[in-house]
């Protein structure tokens, strides 16, 4: 207990002897100021050495605000990315790199498919933040498990043949600005699994599937990418916080430079699949983010045809058995 806080304190305190003819030579008070300098100094240079060896830097691609006609940035392809595409005649780009567009796909045709993407999460969603719905495979989040979406009888309600054409057409466009931005041929150009919409929130991962924030390359997770492009149907800033794509440009061993799109309803962005291009997306902080990747190959051994919806009785079932359960690129 301190003294001042109810205990008995004697207070005859002992005499204190004190002497009056200690000094301290100048030469002792200069090596002490010669000692603090040399600490003052060696911390200066490790702060220095720190912040210019391990430093991540932040740079803008596209913000919301912004209403892009086009916007590009070559890069150098990675080694094996570019061995391996060299293999495919008319589908080897003139350079890797990346692009947004704001006048690609209009905002009628992404409200569409924004109507399309709520209406199928209406039968299932993820219990984590991370949602899927693959209209070619039939794969659908639900719980912590994936369920074929043409074998739910409310599903015959949900997709019209407005979304169906839509839809078609969206990728047609896509498909076309990917050939023009990379100089390619379009017909050696294919849509490829896994092409589908997100549904991303701020809710406690549940399953590896919810945690879409890693970095990672497309290619390296799935072998039949080459070219990756998103289409975003909300907005960053209004419809949800948080949720940026970011790409991560690796400068030597320790700088890197993060490369961020702020979500546009309509906006398109497109990049090569290789190493070149390792990205991320945020977490959401709020809000519900919605987007479509829409995936491309030259390898025509992994192409695959547009959905055909299993809108009727004999197609029931037939179709959205292939790739139910595979994790979530946005």
């Amino acid at each position: 207990m301190e003294p001042g806080t109810g205990s008995r304190v004697n207070r005859k305190l002992p005499k204190m002897k004190v002497s009056s003819g200690s000094t301290t030579s100048p030469s002792s008070t200069a090596q002490q100021h010669q000692m603090w300098a040399r600490i003052v100094l060696m911390v200066g240079v490790a702060a220095i050495v720190y912040f210019t060896t391990f430093r991540t830097r932040e740079k803008k691609f596209a913000t919301q605000r912004e209403v892009l006609e086009l916007r590009t940035q070559p890069l150098d392809c990675s080694r094996p990315y570019l061995d391996e595409i060299s293999k495919f005649s008319g589908c080897i780009p003139n350079r890797c790199g990346r692009f947004v567009s704001d006048k690609i796909v209009s905002p009628a045709e992404a409200g569409i498919l924004l109507d399309l993407a709520r209406a199928g999460f209406e039968l299932g969603q993820s219990a984590g933040g991370a949602s899927i719905l693959d209209l070619h495979s039939g794969a659908l989040s639900k719980g912590t498990q994936f369920v074929n979406v043409y074998r739910l009888p409310e599903a015959k309600k949900l997709f019209t043949s407005q979304h169906i054409n839509v839809y078609r057409h969206v990728k047609a466009k896509v498909q076309q600005a990917v050939a023009d931005n990379f100089r390619l041929s379009v017909d050696a150009l294919h849509l490829t699994h896994p092409t589908f919409f997100s549904r991303l929130t701020n809710a406690t991962a549940k399953t590896i599937h919810d945690e879409y924030w890693h970095a990672h390359v497309d290619k390296e997770t799935y072998n039949s990418f080459h070219f990756t492009t998103l289409l975003y149907l909300t907005d960053y800033g209004k419809d949800f916080t948080g949720g940026r794509f970011v790409f991560v440009d690796s400068e030597g061993k320790h700088n890197r430079t993060n490369v961020y799109i702020e979500p546009r309803r309509a906006r398109v962005s497109g990049f090569t699949s290789g190493g070149e291009n390792m990205h991320h997306v945020e977490q959401v902080a709020s809000g519900v983010r919605y987007a479509i990747t829409i995936s491309f190959t030259c390898d025509r051994e992994y192409a695959m045809a547009d959905p055909k919806f299993a809108l009727d009785d004999e197609e029931e079932g037939e179709e959205g058995g292939e790739g139910l359960g595979r994790g979530v690129v946005p």
